[in-house]
């Protein structure tokens, strides 16, 4: 997740405008922070669930904020990005805590919708849907948390809710750095320090989305009425100072690897000679979230000319959503060399790139970093016009040292596309997982489409393959964003990275099951959108999902289902399937 505008802290660390106010901020939450780690759950649900109907108030308030600091035209289907990324992600984060707390206030292991095994005994927990309302909504997508090898069925209870089973917790005071690009961000990660954690929180918003702050002040009046949270905005200055502020305990960024290696070792020569020695300029824990290169890897199998069609459009989302502006956008694809319809799944990819309308680049530096893309790369081609062209370098050679499309995140609407050989599936899925793993930087998402027949002639090699990919999502003919959405879902890189080597980041977010040492986390679509998928036997109910960018209906149908979900009503369901059939 780029940030470019909290990138680097000041050389001289000078006093930023209202110090004051920022360390009267500090010292309120510091007064409360055992407070807070020793509270009753009862107290902490009660909290949770005075924001769900505040959210309701600001819903539509949060969206036009948005529309207008990403300059959208309000009659496009895009406002629907603004209620699903916005609104929508965290009405799902608050639901699905206060389930999870309800059984801890009860004195219970969160209530899980199913447990399992792989062949090896590795443990993976179905986190999604958990109840029918979603079951109903996003018929068809499933999500499971793979966790990690030590985790066994006899000690699963023991790696869930772990800050509720202390008995004498230590209050902490966490830094959050919010991200500017998606505005749920910022919210969800507050709520998994709070809730998950027991930490007390002081949130800087990125000066990108920072008209949130006004809006997050109400959904989130309780818990600052009480001292457990305050909310600040400022730029790199209000970041430096207090990243190394005595009163912050822990600190939590989502954002990119350059923000995060100024933070913990500077910037410049001395900073770079800093992280070699792994001389750390803050001694504090930090977890983060930080992107990469995400690869979406195309399996060969019976395709149809629909199906080009739909998953062109599926890789086009993955790629322009929210203008490409995105931690997990699709950046490279890779093709099988060996499939006869290769050629027609880029060509229709292209297509839809030249053919969407044009968006305004309002996220700063995406000028300069396809400058540099075209200065690597001077044969991209150009699709389409207006402030913020698409872009894409195709053909790439998989070998080549250093490339740049390979370590370095773009963070715009610009996409890369290599072909790897293999002459069967199985041979070439292995290819792929190697590459994905040993060739592109970070350890966050990947998406894999693949045809069911393939699927089921794959067999136990799939599941081989899904389970070497060190990527902390993957998603299975979905974008692996879907585990974003779905807050359940374990959010965060591959487990295992350091400080001075952290790529994706460290630690994970949402899990609103409050899982413990999770591995990744595995979301599966529907190869076909409903209807069309009845005809081959496929029964998911999910047309078109509203996150498609070539959506019509999208904004109507992401409103709609954003108000459900904050207060679940069947009167609002026709609507809903209505809008959505239309999309």
């Amino acid at each position: 997740m780029s940030d470019t505008i909290t990138t680097l802290p000041p050389a001289a660390h000078a006093a930023p405008p209202h110090q004051e106010q920022l360390d009267a901020a500090l010292q309120v939450l510091s007064a409360h922070k055992q407070e807070w780690a020793t509270l009753a759950v009862q107290h902490k649900l009660e909290l949770l669930r005075q924001m769900l109907p505040l959210l309701e108030t600001q819903a539509q308030a949060w969206v036009d904020a948005a529309v207008r600091g990403k300059q959208i035209e309000p009659s496009s289907p895009w406002v629907g990005e603004e209620w699903i990324s916005g609104p929508w992600a965290l009405a799902a984060g608050l639901n699905g805590y206060i389930h999870t707390l309800e059984a801890v206030a009860r004195g219970q292991a969160p209530q899980l919708p199913g447990v399992g095994t792989r062949a090896n005994g590795q443990v993976l927990v179905r986190v999604f849907p958990w109840n029918w309302s979603q079951w109903l909504l996003l018929n068809g997508i499933s999500s499971e948390v793979w966790m990690q090898p030590d985790v066994t069925l006899a000690n699963l209870a023991e790696h869930m809710a772990v800050f509720y089973q202390q008995r004498n917790p230590r209050g902490r005071v966490s830094l959050v750095l919010g991200a500017g690009n998606i505005n749920a961000i910022p919210a969800l990660d507050t709520l998994y320090k709070l809730f998950a954690e027991g930490q007390v929180v002081l949130l800087k918003l990125n000066p990108v989305n920072e008209y949130l702050a006004p809006i997050f002040d109400r959904v989130f009046a309780p818990l600052i009425a009480l001292g457990y949270l305050r909310i600040v905005t400022g730029g790199a200055d209000v970041g430096s100072y207090l990243t190394r502020h005595p009163a912050v305990d822990e600190l939590h960024i989502t954002g990119s690897e350059r923000t995060h290696d100024a933070i913990m070792y500077g910037t410049g020569p001395e900073g770079a000679a800093r992280k070699a020695r792994d001389e750390r300029l803050i001694d504090k824990r930090f977890t983060s979230e930080l992107g990469g290169v995400g690869p979406t890897i195309v399996i060969p199998g019976p395709w149809s000319d629909a199906d080009i069609r739909f998953h062109a459009e599926q890789i086009a989302t993955m790629k322009l959503h929210n203008s490409g502006c995105n931690c997990v956008a699709a950046q490279v694809l890779v093709l099988p060399q060996a499939w006869t319809r290769s050629g027609e799944l880029l060509d229709a990819v292209r297509q839809q790139m030249r053919t969407l309308p044009p968006r305004v680049a309002y996220y700063p530096g995406t000028a300069e970093r396809q400058r540099a893309l075209l200065a690597a790369h001077p044969e991209t081609e150009i699709l389409g016009d207006g402030p913020l062209p698409r872009m894409l370098v195709a053909n790439l050679d998989a070998n080549a040292p250093d490339e740049y499309c390979f370590r370095e995140e773009f963070f715009g609407p610009m996409l890369a596309q290599t072909s790897l050989p293999g002459a069967t599936p199985a041979e070439y899925l292995r290819n792929a997982v190697r590459f994905a793993n040993e060739r592109l930087s970070g350890t966050l998402g990947a998406s894999i489409l693949v045809h069911p027949h393939t699927l089921r002639a794959l067999g136990s090699t799939f599941d081989e393959a899904i389970a070497e990919l060190r990527y902390g999502a993957i998603g299975i003919n979905i974008w692996n964003a879907a585990a974003f959405l779905a807050a359940e879902s374990a959010w965060g890189a591959y487990p295992g990275h350091t400080y001075a080597d952290v790529q994706s980041g460290i630690g994970v977010v949402h899990n609103t099951f409050l899982l413990d040492r999770t591995e990744k986390t595995v979301t599966r679509g529907s190869f076909y959108p409903f209807p069309r998928g009845l005809l081959h036997g496929n029964f998911s109910l999910l047309p078109r999902p509203p996150w498609f960018v070539t959506n019509k209906t999208a904004r109507s149908t992401a409103e709609q289902i954003t108000r459900f979900n904050i207060a679940p009503q069947l009167w609002r369901l026709p609507k809903i399937f209505i809008s959505a059939l239309r999309g």
